[in-house]
């Protein structure tokens, strides 16, 4: 009998898991998305937000992040993955939703009048003559909304890349990476189809409702959906013996220890180099998927309510879809050279470190017309992602099973950290240079802002490749944990 199950054709039941951590990353990021496409054309006018106000929200949103994401690896550690990953979207889902209501709270706080709709509440918000003091209420309640979503995003990609180590060899923890990370293209993909046409015709209210209201739904398939393979009746004896073919020490040993000294971390330079590369790379991305939407309104007056703004923003996160093949190229690597996993996904990582260069041409070919800027941004995207899921898969190549959830916690906090300074710093350029008569290199107000953080993003993730070869120039993993 046990001949027969060995020799049976493997099931396939870890896509099955893989595609769940796919669609909770895109409804991560759909969730992300609702704000950065509707603040400009929709809450703004509203509220008199300012670019530094927006920018302040966004920027203590990835503070926040940041924080959170130290303790969620651990979190999901000590929940395990199924728990972990329930809480994270229930709470992130809770806060999404929240964001609908700081319009009622706002009129409520400063008119009054706090029994009312979504339309009574605009109603009541437009006849406020203190503006300053609508703007300062109405900030300080989508910070607060924001916490609640950044205390459960923080869980997402803890859980993810442990479900993943947990149903995936080393070879393949790449490219199933790079699969489940592109639910954040997609997401970033439909939302511009979505977000704006929902608010523009329901309300920009109905749109956090509606969008927040989809995490509840994943946690109803997850339930039922996930279990550790090694319990999983899904799971036959030949997929299960695939799914644990590593034979390295460090998988052999670690599971020995019963807890990951959260401290002990902090020693290994492999730790630094995870957590630097995420804090020169994550605020790159999060500026493109915040700003893009208000760049084309304040350069190119397309607005995201617009159908030539949602499509331009689609074009972007279609390019960045090319990143799905991005974490097969070490696999690649390994097959026509024989390196060790962590070689190979360095030399992937140096070519995608090259790509985001481009963004340096981004504002000076702008003059031609706006695509041009659009699809340099969407092959920079495509270069993020794929170093995503590689510089995420590190963590698997060098520590044990146990400690991942940690680690990638501890990196996101760095990553976080990064973000805080790129969306905070381009608030406030933004409004400076808008409201100046600055000019640099032919560039005129704003578009000299944009100009600098292009500049920035372009070079982040060599600056941060370099650091982490010097950290850890040779494959070295850790049994002491």
């Amino acid at each position: 009998m046990v001949n027969q199950e060995s020799n049976a054709k493997m099931t396939n039941y870890r896509w099955v898991i893989c595609s769940m951590l796919f669609f909770a990353t895109m409804v991560n990021y759909l969730d992300r998305q609702v704000l950065s496409l509707t603040w400009k054309d929709f809450i703004a006018p509203e509220f008199h937000w300012t670019n530094n106000d927006y920018g302040t929200i966004t920027a203590l949103f990835s503070i926040f992040y940041a924080v959170c994401m130290l303790f969620a690896g651990r979190f999901v550690d000590w929940m395990d993955t199924k728990k972990g990953f329930h809480w994270a979207i229930g709470v992130w889902s809770i806060g999404a939703i929240l964001h609908a209501f700081c319009g009622i709270a706002t009129s409520g706080i400063t008119a009054g009048t706090w029994f009312v709709g979504f339309e009574g509440a605009r109603e009541a918000i437009a006849v406020v003559q203190n503006v300053g003091r609508v703007a300062s209420v109405s900030v300080t309640l989508f910070i607060f909304a924001r916490f609640v979503l950044a205390l459960g995003e923080a869980g997402n990609f803890p859980a993810a890349i442990k479900a993943t180590a947990e149903y995936f060899p080393k070879k393949d923890r790449a490219y199933a990476t790079s699969i489940f990370n592109a639910g954040s293209t997609i997401g970033a993909l439909a939302a511009p189809l979505s977000i704006p046409v929902i608010a523009k015709y329901y309300g920009w209210e109905m749109s956090f409702i509606i969008i927040g209201a989809l995490g509840f739904i994943w946690m109803g398939f997850w339930q039922f959906i996930y279990n550790k393979p090694e319990k999983h009746s899904k799971v036959n004896k030949a997929e299960l013996e695939y799914i644990l073919s590593d034979s390295e020490v460090v998988q052999k040993t670690s599971e020995a220890k019963e807890k990951v000294p959260f401290l002990q971390c902090f020693k290994y330079s492999q730790t630094w180099a995870f957590a630097f590369g995420k804090f020169m790379t994550d605020g790159v991305w999060w500026f493109y998927l915040f700003w893009m939407p208000a760049y084309l309104s304040d350069v190119y007056g397309i607005k995201s309510s617009d159908s030539l703004g949602q499509w331009a923003i689609f074009v972007i996160y279609l390019i960045v879809m090319l990143s799905l093949y991005g974490g097969k190229l070490p696999t690649i690597i390994i097959n026509k050279t024989g390196k060790n996993p962590y070689a190979a996904r360095m030399q992937a990582m140096l070519i995608f470190a090259f790509f985001p260069l481009l963004a340096l041409l981004a504002q000076p070919l702008g003059y031609i017309s706006f695509w041009i800027p659009v699809v340099i941004i969407g092959i920079a995207g495509a270069a993020h992602q794929s170093w995503s899921a590689n510089i995420f898969s590190t963590i698997g190549d060098m520590f044990p099973k146990k400690a991942i959830a940690t680690i990638t916690g501890i990196g996101g906090m760095a990553g976080g950290v990064g973000s805080f300074l790129i969306n905070k710093g381009s608030g406030w350029l933004f409004d400076f240079t808008e409201n100046s008569a600055m000019q640099l290199l032919g560039f005129k107000g704003i578009e000299v802002g944009y100009f600098i953080v292009f500049c920035v993003c372009a070079v982040a993730y060599l600056i941060g490749w370099v650091v982490m070869k010097a950290l850890v120039p040779e494959y070295k993993p850790i049994t002491d944990l």
